[in-house]
């Protein structure tokens, strides 16, 4: 009798235990909450990543982003994962559900063909550890070369048209480390800023700062020319950090101001 008692209770808890382990299983993976945000005129996938204490790539790939050629557009909805999945292992966010929106799916670009960048040339969204200065808009215009891949060559910055003469700005706050003339950039100044960063402006017509100069961000530094290898005026644009160069558009705010690619300089050999 003791021995049928004993097996009736072993066979019960058998049957039990599935009843409360997969409960508890589900409640150990299931995701963090996400938020979405609505992309107002100045919003960056940097400073959204600043704000909600989470990394770039992770907005990328809860949203499934194309990591080139992002455009944000205001009123457009992006998932925000919570800064807790952000943390985990890579991939995590992908399960988030992807954002409906027309815009992305309509600039995916395409893979890029021919040989790999060189090492100094960031392709990728950037994702610092320290937030970078608020970059402006070093002249207005549109952007008729983009960043990277260009005929059998690599472009170090975008290219933003403009009337001969038209004020070129500082970027950010900084200080003067050149002005002079370069063979391929023509008239070029250069200003180094706070983390790190160095804006290059090139093809000046005009350079009206000197090194040694302290700058604030808005301030005129130059005019544009078409100065070196340049066919149009226009102000040849470069965000560097450490010795890379980074996709200028990724770190300047909105509105994007792309227009029709045209050959608007030449650039420096890969290895300057």
């Amino acid at each position: 009798m003791r021995g049928a008692c004993a097996l009736a209770v072993l066979s019960a808890a058998l049957v039990a235990a599935p009843q409360w382990a997969p409960a508890a299983h589900a409640a150990e993976a299931a995701p963090p909450p996400s938020r979405t945000h609505e992309i107002k005129k100045g919003d960056t996938l940097g400073a959204l990543a600043r704000r909600y204490g989470i990394s770039v790539a992770a907005i990328v790939r809860a949203n499934r982003l194309p990591r080139a050629g992002v455009v944000l557009k205001p009123g457009q909805r992006l998932v925000i994962p919570a800064a807790t999945s952000a943390a985990g292992k890579p991939g995590d966010n992908a399960r988030q559900p992807p954002l409906r929106h027309a815009a992305i799916a309509t600039t995916r670009p395409a893979p890029p063909q021919g040989p790999r960048a060189p090492g100094f040339l960031v392709l990728a969204i950037p994702d610092f550890a320290d937030p970078p200065p608020a970059f402006l808009w070093p002249a207005d215009g549109p952007v008729t070369s983009a960043f990277g891949r260009r005929r059998s060559t690599w472009h170090r910055g975008i290219d933003i048209k403009a009337e001969q003469g038209t004020p070129v700005q500082a970027a950010a706050a900084g200080v003067v480390i050149a002005s002079g003339v370069e063979p391929r950039y023509g008239k070029v100044i250069k200003v180094e800023h706070e983390g790190g960063f160095v804006t290059i402006y090139a093809h000046n017509d005009d350079n009206r700062v000197d090194v040694g100069a302290r700058v604030a961000a808005g301030e005129t530094i130059a005019t544009v020319g078409r100065t070196g290898r340049a066919m149009t005026h226009h102000v040849h644009f470069e965000i560097r950090r450490d010795g890379r160069n980074y996709n200028p558009l990724y770190l300047l705010p909105l509105p994007p101001r792309i227009a029709r690619v045209e050959e608007t300089d030449e650039n420096p050999p890969d290895d300057e």
